[in-house]
């Protein structure tokens, strides 16, 4: 079976995101990060989710990118907003450079294993104006990728970046996942961290908007 690298954060885009690598035929090798962030729930997810889709490996790497902050989420000094989806501007959960950062590990991992396949879970569609999650980078680091790396550069065998909800809205996704079979209430979403997730943060807002306009409801907020 062909290999997959899945950057697998514990999120709701992440986990449809490897199920649907799954139900391609991709042997799943699973990627994240502890990058420092403000809280562990959301890795807490990952490692759940790794586990109950049978994946090849799930790696936890170490990024340490609260040494600089510059985000909310990197740096305790800096308040977590209450979310806004209508917001236009840039929030201060951004994480500068994140997905470029995290696409670089995944194409060494890639390369390493001889996987030729990278799914990343982003959407351009409803997010938080992060700018790392369009097409036009997505397009950018692939090129950057098989610049960089002998399999694309040398052997004519490139790395290929999926990035299946580009123009897919979350609630596009919550339905895909449930045809997949995803367990959301492994899922994490919550900027905060805590028990439950707060409700009010971005993520929280745009989540409660997909799980309505899908039509189900949120098993987090059942329990």
């Amino acid at each position: 079976m062909k290999k997959a690298i899945v950057l697998l954060s514990g999120g709701l885009d992440s986990s449809v995101a490897l199920h649907l690598a799954k139900s391609k035929g991709f042997d799943v090798y699973a990627l994240s990060f502890d990058y420092g962030q403000r809280h562990e729930r959301e890795l807490q997810s990952a490692r759940k989710t790794a586990k109950s889709a049978g994946v090849k490996e799930h790696h936890i790497v170490n990024m340490r990118l609260d040494l600089w902050g510059g985000s909310a989420l990197t740096d305790q000094s800096i308040e977590v907003e209450n979310g806004d989806v209508t917001r236009t501007d840039i929030p201060v959960t951004y994480v500068p450079a994140r997905n470029m950062v995290f696409l670089s590990v995944a194409a060494s991992y890639a390369e390493a294993i001889g996987a030729r396949d990278i799914f990343i879970g982003v959407s351009q569609v409803d997010y938080s104006g992060y700018v790392d999650c369009r097409q036009e980078f997505i397009d950018a680091m692939e090129a950057a990728i098989n610049k960089g790396t002998v399999c694309g550069a040398e052997m004519d065998d490139p790395i290929h970046v999926h990035a299946p909800f580009i123009d897919k809205t979350k609630a596009d996704e919550i339905r895909l996942g449930m045809e997949l079979g995803v367990d959301f209430g492994l899922t994490w979403s919550c900027y905060r961290g805590g028990e439950k997730p707060c409700g009010t943060c971005d993520s929280c807002l745009l989540r409660a908007k997909a799980f309505e306009e899908a039509g189900y409801t949120d098993p987090l907020l059942e329990k």
